[in-house]
């Protein structure tokens, strides 16, 4: 359509909205599926969260606030920085969004200029190759496979790095795979960053919390002091507080940045809702407690879609240290026919006939730039959980 612009065909819609949305459609039609695509945990926003938004509604907190956030989310920010990860931001360097992708978007747009490169660890969350693009920026997908735990390598980073490299993109504990970055992994990385003194690292920890096995968490700027100034901490409230559609995401960073990112902010959405703002307020402010219980039975989901997956046919399933994703392989089930008679020559095939034969609804792994894998989100209920995995089994059993 010659009215649509041309930065418009150089993105893709994205791929896991796809899944869900054709999942809500085949149930509409009265089909049996089970939607395992949507990165959202199935947990209720806390109740001290909802009472805080309730109390702004009835205290009359409905007006515009600051573009980029008001002081009092800036300032729990701040304090959440430096309580959690020991690092030191006024409210200057703190930015306020409407969700984590439109700090990440803000930060492309107010950096990027034609010919700008992005190193993108692959498997990737379907959003970032996208967002460079829009902003005029070119993606440079390094695969970080099976091999080194879907971690991005110091040696692979610093092969990327060109003279047009302006950022490099850190996801940890990652979107797709679960893989997350020991502090050890992460100075490798730094190292390697330190060196290249025009480059920049954002870092999306959005997962954070949702870490196993006593697997602790560690940021970039915490590991590595001298690239503080060179670093964006992204994080928000979605995942950790089960507040996905009231989008908050946030960011610490050099104050010149927040202020770029300020000024892109004001030309498109200006400040986030003030109600999900107080909301995010008392969610760091508040009581933790949630975390730890909710963790506790992401974990268990974790270790049942692990296990079960690892006994059908033609699949491997590592174990990821967070996040609530499992990246499984599907290689061995390439090229073979699949129960509705189609020949599965790719990630995408696979996932079309176990969609089409058992109403399971997953997304293919080429969608993040690393296949053939498929990426399942536990991030529902367990008796579902399990009832999809026995589907997935006796479609990959009755494989040819």
């Amino acid at each position: 359509m010659a009215f649509l612009s041309d930065t418009l065909s150089r993105v893709k819609p994205s791929a896991t909205m796809a899944v869900s949305q054709k999942a809500s459609e085949l149930k509409r039609e009265g089909r049996d599926v089970i939607g395992l695509g949507s990165g959202e945990p199935d947990f209720d926003t806390p109740d001290n969260v909802k009472d805080a938004a309730i109390r702004a509604i009835r205290d009359g907190h409905t007006k515009y606030t600051t573009v980029d956030g008001m002081p009092e989310l800036k300032e729990a920010v701040a304090d959440k920085f430096a309580r959690e990860n020991n690092l030191a931001y006024e409210t200057s360097q703190i930015t306020v969004g409407s969700g984590g992708k439109q700090v990440l978007y803000n930060a492309l747009m107010a950096t990027l200029n034609e010919g700008d490169e992005v190193v993108i660890p692959a498997p990737y969350w379907v959003s970032y190759p996208d967002m460079v693009l829009l902003a005029g920026g070119t993606p440079v997908p390094v695969e970080a496979g099976p091999t080194t735990g879907f971690k991005l390598s110091a040696e692979a980073l610093d092969a990327a790095i060109t003279p047009r490299t302006k950022w490099v993109i850190l996801n940890s504990p990652s979107n797709p795979s679960g893989a997350a970055y020991s502090h050890d992994e992460l100075k490798a990385l730094t190292d390697v960053v330190v060196r290249h003194e025009h480059v920049w690292v954002m870092t999306d920890d959005m997962y954070e919390h949702l870490v196993y096995d006593d697997f602790a968490f560690h940021t970039v700027a915490e590991v590595e002091p001298a690239l503080k100034d060179r670093t964006l901490t992204v994080n928000g409230v979605s995942k950790a507080y089960a507040m996905t559609g009231w989008r908050i995401g946030y960011a610490g960073g050099p104050a010149a940045l927040v202020k770029a990112m300020a000024k892109v902010q004001s030309q498109s959405t200006s400040n986030p809702s003030s109600i999900s703002q107080w909301a995010a307020v008392e969610a760091l402010n508040g009581t933790q407690a949630h975390i730890d219980r909710n963790n506790a039975v992401f974990k268990d989901r974790r270790d049942l879609v692990v296990s079960m997956l690892n006994q059908a046919n033609g699949l491997k399933c590592p174990t990821p240290e967070g996040a609530f994703y499992v990246y499984p392989s599907c290689e061995g089930l390439m090229g073979r026919r699949a129960p509705t008679g189609a020949v599965m020559e790719d990630d995408e095939g696979f996932v079309t006939a176990l969609l089409e034969s058992e109403g399971v609804a997953v997304v293919q792994g080429s969608a993040f730039g690393l296949g053939p894998h498929f990426r399942i989100s536990y991030a529902t209920a367990t008796d579902a959980l399990e009832e999809a995995c026995r589907r997935i089994q006796r479609f990959c059993g009755a494989v040819s």
